[in-house]
């Protein structure tokens, strides 16, 4: 999972901080309610903020929808590398699916290249 840099996310109530700024979430366990659902740890603020949103909604906001994506596309991309030359070879013949240009494929939208 990779913070995306430089992303304003909302921590409720109109407190926002820098994405790559948050260094640490903490679940508020005790009087948790409106407005007081996780303490923000953020770089160079000496106390935490209490922010009215979860640690999980924070935590979407700082590492983009488009991760989770990211992640299915690089296991996708590790299990096609196991495939055997020879059975790729084979998936290509019977159903045209080719595998290693699928795999380029991925490496570029997954800015690997």
């Amino acid at each position: 999972m990779r913070i995306v840099r430089d992303r304003i996310v909302p921590l409720g109530f109109g407190k926002y901080v820098r994405s790559d700024k948050i260094v640490a979430l903490v679940p508020i366990e005790e009087d948790r309610g409106s407005g007081r659902r996780t303490l923000v740890y953020v770089e160079g603020v000496d106390e935490p903020i209490v922010a009215g949103r979860t640690e999980t909604t924070i935590l979407r906001d700082m590492v983009g929808e488009e991760s989770g994506y990211t992640e299915l596309l690089r296991e996708l991309q590790a299990q096609i590398g196991q495939v055997r030359p020879l059975l790729k070879a084979s998936i290509r013949s019977e159903a045209g699916l080719d595998l290693d240009e699928l795999s380029r494929r991925i490496s570029e939208l997954v800015g690997e290249r």
